[in-house]
């Protein structure tokens, strides 16, 4: 850990310790810190507030030509040239265009809930229609992509630690505090009361832990579990691991903060750690959190 990052999460040390949390527990949960960036929206009049511009919710949907129109809302566009050297802790290509697209709502037991497709520098790409995915014109559907959030994203480097504290077991009390972590449960609820006086806050995040309102597992381990399920119901691109620690965050989107009537609604871009390495992005699994 960077002195940087030490002091960052000095709030969150000192809080524990006021709780009378051990300092070896208290370490080694500072221990599983990761980088992230909170992508925040430009006020109206444009200003980065600090931080440089590095994408946007909405706008035209650019994408190549041989890339089908995708199944799902079109949520932002990231430019990864723009991001800020190793800030988001993940092995990201150095430069094109990642596009997130999601449905803020659960509704298969298998398949992915949003996609993300890679643009490489220099390729080109044609304007698509954004109301694609809405093939059959659902009002109601229609309506909430509409309220989607528009316009540009500031990135503000932050510093991230687990929101959630357990593992699920498959016999009675059914989870357990995090291996290695006896304190996991007050931990956990120490971040949650002093994060916002660490980390920027915004709705979209790239890297860093998962988190939606109901956590106690780890949201990325619902993904993995789903992303299996898919690829055994012949729904998935080839098999894939169903371990957690094979499996890493790359993007987290609090819609609910931004679509009315969608309050609670969190999406996480789920990706394989080999996968990610290899830059294939079409591997990407989407889970969705939503408690209406």
């Amino acid at each position: 850990m960077t002195p940087e990052t030490r002091d960052a999460l000095r709030p969150f040390h000192d809080e524990a310790i006021a709780r009378g949390i051990p300092e070896d527990d208290v370490e080694r949960w500072l221990g599983t810190a990761r980088p992230c960036l909170a992508l925040a929206q430009c006020g109206a009049d444009g200003d980065a507030g600090g931080g440089p511009v590095v994408g946007r919710f909405g706008g035209p949907l650019l994408l190549p030509a041989d890339v089908p129109d995708p199944a799902h809302p079109f949520v932002a566009s990231i430019d990864l040239a723009a991001l800020p050297a190793d800030a988001s802790g993940l092995p990201l290509p150095p430069d094109g265009h990642l596009l997130f697209f999601a449905f803020p709502e659960l509704r298969s037991s298998y398949e992915s809930e949003g996609s993300v497709v890679y643009v490489p520098a220099g390729t080109a790409v044609t304007e698509r229609d954004r109301n694609a995915w809405n093939s059959l014109d659902f009002d109601d559907e229609a309506a909430m992509f509409e309220a989607f959030p528009q316009g540009p994203l500031r990135a503000l480097p932050g510093v991230s630690l687990p929101y959630h504290h357990s593992v699920d077991i498959p016999e009675e009390p059914w989870s357990e505090p995090l291996p290695g972590h006896p304190r996991a449960e007050e931990l956990a609820e120490v971040w949650e009361d002093t994060h916002d006086a660490i980390a920027p806050a915004s709705s979209f995040r790239i890297g860093g832990y998962a988190c939606d309102e109901g956590v106690y597992t780890d949201p990325i381990g619902i993904a993995a579990l789903r992303a299996g399920q898919a690829a055994e119901a012949g729904w998935g691109d080839g098999p894939v691991s169903g371990d957690v620690s094979d499996w890493v965050l790359l993007a987290d989107w609090y819609a609910g903060m931004d679509v009315q009537g969608w309050e609670s609604a969190t999406v996480h871009w789920a990706i394989q750690r080999e996968d990610l390495a290899a830059w294939r992005f079409h591997r990407v699994f989407t889970s969705v959190f939503w408690n209406p």
